[in-house]
């Protein structure tokens, strides 16, 4: 690997070479790959207009002068401190400017620089994720040639010695200011292409080449709807949201609304006024399943709405950022990358369902988009509001620290009641039967008294699959995913079994692969098995929703639809359809088994179970009908599933927050996860010894408290054929983690074959 540049200038600068101090310029490059910098070079008199921060740049790297391209971040001149206090004579020059103008904005720059300096990874790899990557591939643009008159060839036409056609063609050429293709030309004076390449062979006529967008996409509006009247509790939330908008000043405001208290019209109130004022709103939404219902609330009110998720294509998404970039967009809706969209006049941020374990990115950099769009906001002095019924523990306790201001809707829209919820103890239900049915006979006889005042049914389950487990009865083995720690899960579809880690697929296995035994069983529960239990015991149209069934695009849109108009009975699915979507005609919510991810190892097991079922059972009794709501478990004396029936939010709070606190847990502490990688499993744990002994050394340097936890094995040993450890690294001082991992991180060396990650923050524990 080529040597880091700004360890190649060792001479400390002579005076003879300090003459003309005042004269150089200097481009900050970054890379978004080792070495990632940042690096200083020269710029050559004739690119200096060209050199902005945001633009990429070519430069020559290392000894071998190999050509990289990167980022420029700055531009700097005399009195600014050389990278590596490297004498400006010694700096090698830029090569090439890409780019024409910058592909980030100064504010996305400032915002890219606290990304990487919070979650400590490298800015380079930042602004890459920022930037997507049809935006930087110039996707859905192509090469086309451009023709215009050579100067003072049409004010001395006679002198040219031209026939009366190559006299209109360059009088129709330059008296039009639009920009002419030798085909339109031709196609507008009634001419063959030859007339036209003959005037260009002359040099009367010059081309120009440049990339034009080839495809325009929809952003129009949808039918145009009215305000709807607030309530007494919505109109003081507006109230209060207006003020900082009217003002151009940044608060963060957490808006705790039960399920139905029409949190959206606020949101869209709130956006119309930044509307009003010329400005552009950033609307973000957990999963894309909502996208479709949220479009259309959008686009019913405003006139230019923008839709980003990841069905889109490259040249759909570059095309947007540049509508965004040019300010004519009004609303941005989408999934946690949005937060990063080009608006050059933001006037407000919004997080839907900010709970939500989707708004924080799985690879690096690994940020979480709540936190991201509070940095933007008060950085671009805009308003930001985080909504929920169920608000992360984090959020709820910023709130009761006075970080952030609390509005409350406690009513829903019209008044109307919250479902009734009940649970069914599935230790009675199913006690000593030898067959399980997921189906209980209280949910039975429910569902059927729903279908037959026609109204509709949501169930939901959040496991994929037909059967969890493949197990061999006489030796007891079961099939686990050869690269994974992790049992395969059966999917009657295609007859295979997968692994919903790394994807590894076999045929549906017919004997046991460890003592050949044919009588293999599948046990366990998901949505395909679900699925064809409900299908066996109602005669109604049915549909599943998750992961495998909404892979094409559309797919959510015209299922919902179908839902919304009554064409589909029944809906189940995952924890996509647990949230934010509104079907008047739901009057029956039941979860399969709320008890699912109540007892991982993971500290917040319980909150994301609280949360998952009060938010699905907040899908019924929107409607005239009312709504009820069954949740089967076999634990329903457990604290959490008995406040989720309640719909105590407040209790659950109450009951969770002593627990983190006496842990020094979030929110109450600062924690970041370590997971180290490898093939060869010892390498794996010598390099988390390595690490961890790092960290502790950082931390006594800057004598600074942290307490390391681990390493040790993490709960998935083995993940798409790499063994992992895992260590917790915890403090309950602000800013102290990212320091000492900082200070770490320059002291541990690469070791070949392994691999390790830094997660601030972290809502994965496993």
């Amino acid at each position: 690997m080529a040597k880091a540049q700004n360890s190649l200038f060792d001479t400390a600068p002579q005076p003879w070479e300090l003459d003309d101090q005042d004269d150089w310029l200097a481009a900050r490059i970054v890379f978004a790959e080792r070495p990632y910098g940042p690096y200083d070079y020269s710029i050559p008199a004739e690119l200096e207009s060209n050199v902005k921060p945001g633009v990429r740049i070519e430069v020559p790297l290392g000894r071998g002068n190999r050509k990289m391209t990167g980022y420029c971040i700055d531009v700097i001149g005399p009195f600014h401190e050389l990278a590596g206090s490297v004498n400006p004579g010694k700096l090698k020059p830029v090569e090439r400017v890409v780019d024409t103008t910058p592909l980030i904005s100064t504010a996305l720059l400032e915002l890219a620089n606290w990304i990487s300096q919070y979650y400590v990874c490298e800015l380079g790899i930042v602004i890459e994720t920022i930037i997507p990557t049809g935006v930087r591939n110039d996707a859905g643009t192509r090469e086309m040639l451009f023709i215009r008159v050579a100067d003072d060839v049409v004010d001395n036409l006679d002198a040219h010695r031209l026939t009366p056609l190559q006299k209109t063609i360059l009088q129709t050429l330059d008296g039009s200011r639009q920009d002419w293709t030798p085909r339109e030309l031709g196609e507008t004076v009634g001419c063959t292409q030859g007339p036209i390449s003959t005037l260009r062979r002359r040099g009367l006529i010059v081309t120009n080449t440049r990339r034009v967008q080839q495809k325009r996409h929809d952003i129009a509006p949808e039918k145009r709807q009215t305000n709807f009247t607030l309530n007494p509790e919505q109109q003081t939330a507006l109230d209060a949201i207006s003020h900082h908008i009217e003002t151009d000043s940044h608060k963060t405001f957490l808006l705790h609304g039960i399920t139905g208290s029409g949190k959206t019209e606020v949101y869209i109130q709130a956006i119309q006024k930044v509307v009003e004022f010329g400005r552009q709103a950033i609307v973000l939404v957990p999963e894309i399943s909502l996208t479709p219902q949220t479009r259309q609330r959008f686009r019913a009110r405003f006139d230019h709405v923008a839709v980003l998720h990841s069905h889109l294509t490259s040249a759909q998404r570059a095309w947007h950022w540049k509508q965004i970039a040019a300010g004519k967009v009004q609303v941005i809706i989408g999934a946690r990358s949005a937060i990063f969209a080009p608006t050059p006049r933001l006037g407000l941020i919004v997080l839907d369902e900010e709970h939500d374990g989707s708004f924080k990115q799985d690879k690096a950099p690994r940020y979480q988009a709540r936190d991201v769009a509070n940095f933007r906001a008060s950085n671009e002095c805009v308003p930001l509001i985080l909504g929920s019924a169920t608000p992360s523990l984090e959020s709820w306790q910023r709130a009761r620290d006075s970080k952030y201001q609390l509005l409350s809707l406690k009513n829903r829209v019209a008044d109307r009641p919250l479902p009734d919820v009940a649970t069914i103890d599935l230790r009675v239900d199913f006690g000593g039967r030898k067959r399980f049915s997921p189906i209980s006979k209280k949910l039975r006889q429910e569902i059927q008294s729903a279908l037959n005042a026609d109204g509709q049914v949501i169930l939901l389950l959040n496991r994929r699959g037909f059967s969890t487990r493949i197990q061999c009865p006489g030796c007891g083995h079961v099939e686990y995913c050869p690269d994974c720690s992790i049992p395969l899960t059966h999917h009657a579809e295609g007859k295979k079994a997968v692994c919903h880690y790394c994807d590894h697929t076999i045929p549906e296995p017919k004997l046991c692969s460890d003592c050949g035994n044919p009588s293999v069983k599948f046990s366990g529960l998901g949505t395909q098995r679900l699925e064809k239990e409900v299908e066996a015991l109602f005669d109604v149209p049915i549909v599943r929703m998750d992961t495998d069934t909404m892979r094409k695009p559309g797919s959510h849109e015209k299922t919902l639809a179908k839902f919304r108009a009554g064409e589909i009975k029944i809906l189940l699915g995952t924890q996509m359809i647990a949230k934010g979507l509104d079907f008047p005609n739901v009057t029956l919510v039941g979860v399969i088994n709320a008890d699912t991810a109540l007892h991982l190892p993971d500290f917040r097991a319980a909150e994301r179970t609280f949360g998952l079922v009060t938010q699905v059972a907040g899908r019924t009794g929107r409607g005239e009908k009312g709504g009820r709501v069954l949740v089967q478990s076999f634990s329903p004396d457990n604290k959490t599933i008995i406040a989720a029936t309640r719909h105590d939010y407040i209790g659950f709070t109450e009951q969770e927050l002593p627990e983190r606190e006496e842990l020094a847990w979030p929110p109450f502490g600062y924690l970041a996860r370590l997971v180290i990688r490898s093939p060869i499993q010892s390498k794996s744990e010598q390099m988390a010894e390595h690490i961890a002994e790092s960290i502790e050394n950082a931390a006594s340097e800057l004598e600074t408290p942290v307490e390391v936890l681990g390493p040790s094995v993490a709960p998935a040993e083995k993940l798409r054929g790499q063994y992992r450890y895992h260590m917790m690294v915890g403090t309950t001082k602000e800013g102290v983690l990212q320091n000492v991992l900082a200070r770490a991180k320059t002291k541990i060396k690469p070791v070949d074959d392994v691999q390790w990650m830094i997660d601030i923050d972290p809502q994965d524990m496993l």
